[in-house]
Parts: C-alpha cells; sequence; structure tokens
C-alpha cells in the first residue's frame, strides 16, 4: 500500500529540526527501500516548511507508525501530519525521474477537495512529473485529492497539472529531492 505522508513545520523549530537532521535521515534509512519520494518543501529563502515522505508500506497502522514515530514529530517539530493512501499512477520512483534532482524548480503540489474525484489519469504531458497520485480514505475506496510532485518553471503552471475548479484548494510548495547528499 502506498502513503502520502507531509510534516509541516510548526513556527519557530527550524533551530531544532537542523539539531535532529541526522536522527531524521538514520530514522528514514530504515525505510530506503519502501521510498517513492522525499523531500523538503520551502520558503523562499530555502528555509525548510515541511517534509514529504511518499512510501510503500504493508499497511495503515505500518504508516502511521512511520509519521507519528518521526524523531522530529517526536520532538515537536511539526505542527501537523497530512497521511494519506495514495496511489502511484507512474509506477515509479522520483529517482527514476528522467530530468534528474537537480535541475529546475522542483513543486509539491496538493490539491485537496470534497466530492467526486478529480484528475483520476496521468495528465498528457507527463514530462515533467515526478510523483503523480490520488489521495485516498484509508481503505483506498474515497478519493480525497490528489498530489504531484512536479518540476516547473513556476509555481502557476505547476499548480495547472491539476484541474481547476475541481478541488476546495490547491496548495503549491516549492519542493526539493531529499535525502543524504
Amino acid at each position: 500500500m502506498e502513503f502520502f505522508c507531509y510534516h509541516r513545520d510548526r513556527p519557530g523549530s527550524l533551530a531544532l529540526r537542523h539539531e535532529l537532521l541526522e536522527e531524521h535521515w538514520s530514522y528514514m534509512d530504515r525505510f530506503d527501500k519502501e521510498m517513492i519520494a522525499r523531500g523538503p518543501t520551502l520558503a523562499g529563502d530555502d528555509v525548510p516548511t515541511g517534509s514529504v515522505h511518499i512510501l510503500d508500506l504493508p499497511d495503515p497502522a505500518a504508516a502511521r507508525a512511520f509519521a507519528f514515530d518521526e524523531p522530529g514529530y517526536q520532538a515537536g517539530v511539526y505542527r501537523d501530519v497530512l497521511l494519506r493512501r495514495w496511489r502511484n499512477l507512474l509506477g515509479r520512483t522520483m529517482w527514476d525521474f528522467p530530468g534528474g534532482g537537480t535541475d529546475g524548480n522542483r513543486y509539491l503540489v496538493l490539491g485537496l477537495g470534497p466530492g467526486r474525484g478529480a484528475d483520476l489519469a496521468v495528465p498528457p504531458d507527463r514530462d515533467e512529473l515526478i510523483a503523480y497520485g490520488p489521495l485516498l480514505s484509508d481503505d483506498g475506496t474515497t478519493w480525497l485529492g490528489t498530489v504531484a510532485l512536479v518540476r516547473a518553471p513556476d509555481p502557476d503552471t505547476a499548480r495547472a497539472v491539476l484541474t481547476q475548479g475541481l478541488y476546495a484548494d490547491i496548495e503549491v510548495h516549492d519542493w526539493q529531492f531529499g535525502g543524504r547528499s
């Protein structure tokens, strides 16, 4: 089962986040084989604002343990956690992205919405998609939104990956490939 996990930083927690960086990476190393994508969201000045992890785990209990046992979460770095089932419509990891990990701007595009599912198929121009798929209820039957990691020239172009008007809200965050250097 695939899961999307987004830890959002608590205001004022940057020093603690930096202090726990090695513990965070060591924890994530335990999930190396399960990772589909990972990396921080950033403010305009490259200050971390959150941490994205997309993984393939056995079940919702394992996903909750992953999210809430993370050292930064345990220490109070994060203000909240969005944890949802996810479906990998590209069938690959971020390391398989043909565009590599460094060229161009990268974004997390997160569309949350009530009602009917939207953007359930991969967009026709998929060359700039790093990861893409729907957010689902715990049992995997109800659509709750769509997530994309995308390379784009600017936030507006990234936002256009999702269909406007079909979501309660679409968030766009600067994002970069994560993990040890």
